[in-house]
């Protein structure tokens, strides 16, 4: 039985504590740093902690046990509430925006928004899994459609009245119009292996070239002409920037709530291609990279890369005209890749989360591995993210317990 009254007082309740860290003088003062540092100007290092449900640790912190809210539709913004809340324990640079997103109900989701679906296989514990893709035999690209961008405005708008009425006064309501095929959802490796295979479109580079690109422009045919449909329609709004970081830089308008009709040159774009890993740099950019180009030079800047290692890359990826942010990952050489990249882009260090806090926590192998990374890192233009905590052995205090070390470890630096 859905409790309306008791889930509006729950979320008045958060709201308003949220908009207590909101309200913080760290915020202004992060987001000046973030927008220098990403107009590549030298600045102390940012330093972000970042984390999702799909994290095995925040579901079982923020899972249904933890809230208290009783209508599916609360209970959602109620548990991304607490995780936001939670955020300002860890001292990094994180920016709690005075909003909460909500996105709004448009055709199509991840996972059948192309006319097929994709049915991959998991095991009942998490963790690795199979691919079960859609197209088996090159016939099968038949079934494929293009997603186009439809926005259901009537339910779209009672959905944002409905919780506007339940974080008012303290919070604005963020609503989402673009489609839901930016970010990581829009990343054409990521489509890619769903749709044909891991080992199968690495078999397909030397068995199938043709119908491999054929593929591959339609996806990226598909992805060109959606963004473009929401700019038309103006369902861009300026938060609607992604790169893995905050969104900001001197060069582009600042993120701001509602802000629609934004173009896609005013926004931040991010694309990867982990399923390209293990690719040798030209097969990378003939069946990936080529496609990737003018979607992203569409955008204001661009961020390129997430975990995969692009050491010996990065001669390729300068190709983006627009790129402004480079992901160094765990399994990079960070020396190697400092060196290529110099100030003339930002890089983003991934610190490996099991030598941060997923494995043994030792406070000296912590500072060791930051030691070593900074000083690989000098001269450089840098902030340091860590992401993809898939667990902290019940112990979420050494999120914050890292942060300060890190901190404590740019000090020593000089920065």
């Amino acid at each position: 039985m859905v409790n309306n009254g008791k889930d509006i007082q729950v979320m008045k309740e958060l709201a308003k504590e949220y908009a207590g860290l909101a309200a913080r003088k760290e915020n202004e003062e992060n987001r000046k740093l973030w927008s220098a540092h990403l107009s590549k100007k030298r600045t102390r290092p940012p330093l972000l902690v970042t984390y999702g449900y799909w994290n095995a640790w925040c579901q079982e912190v923020f899972g249904d046990k933890a809230l208290k809210c009783f209508d599916p539709f609360f209970r959602d913004c109620e548990r991304r509430l607490r995780m936001r809340i939670f955020q300002g324990k860890i001292k990094d640079n994180f920016i709690h925006e005075p909003w909460l997103f909500h996105f709004a109900r448009i055709k199509g989701t991840w996972g059948d928004f192309l006319g097929v679906k994709f049915e991959n296989k998991r095991p009942e514990a998490g963790g690795a899994w199979k691919f079960n893709p859609p197209i088996k035999e090159w016939s099968d690209m038949a079934k494929l459609k293009k997603p186009g961008h439809f926005v259901y405005k009537k339910e779209t708008e009672e959905e944002h009245n409905r919780l506007l009425e339940a974080v008012a006064p303290y919070m604005e309501v963020d609503t989402n119009r673009a489609t839901p095929y930016l970010t990581g959802q829009g990343d054409l490796g990521s489509t890619l292996a769903n749709l044909r295979g891991l080992e199968q479109i690495m078999i397909d580079m030397y068995d199938s070239p043709k119908e491999l690109h054929s593929l591959v422009k339609f996806l990226a045919d598909a992805l060109y002409e959606t963004y473009q449909m929401v700019e038309d329609a103006g369902d861009f709004s300026l938060t609607n920037g992604y790169n893995q970081a905050m969104p900001y830089s001197e060069e582009l308008p600042r993120p701001k709530v509602n802000a629609y009709g934004a173009k896609m040159n005013q926004l931040w774009a991010f694309c990867a291609a982990q399923e390209f890993t293990l690719v040798s740099p030209e097969m990378h950019e003939e069946f990936m990279l080529n496609y990737q180009i003018p979607i992203m030079e569409k955008f204001g800047h661009a961020a390129y890369g997430c975990c995969e290692d692009l050491t010996e890359k990065i001669k390729i990826i300068r190709r983006i005209k627009n790129l402004r942010q480079i992901s160094i990952a765990p399994a990079a050489n960070i020396k190697k890749c400092a060196e290529q990249i110099g100030t003339d882009y930002v890089i983003s260090w991934r610190p490996n989360p099991t030598d941060a806090v997923c494995g043994k926590f030792n406070e000296e192998s912590v500072r060791g591995v930051i030691r070593k990374g900074l000083e690989a890192l000098k001269g450089t233009n840098f902030h340091i993210l860590l992401k993809d905590v898939e667990t902290v052995e019940g112990d979420v205090s050494r999120l914050w317990r890292w942060a300060d070390m890190v901190n404590q470890e740019l000090d020593r630096a000089g920065y």
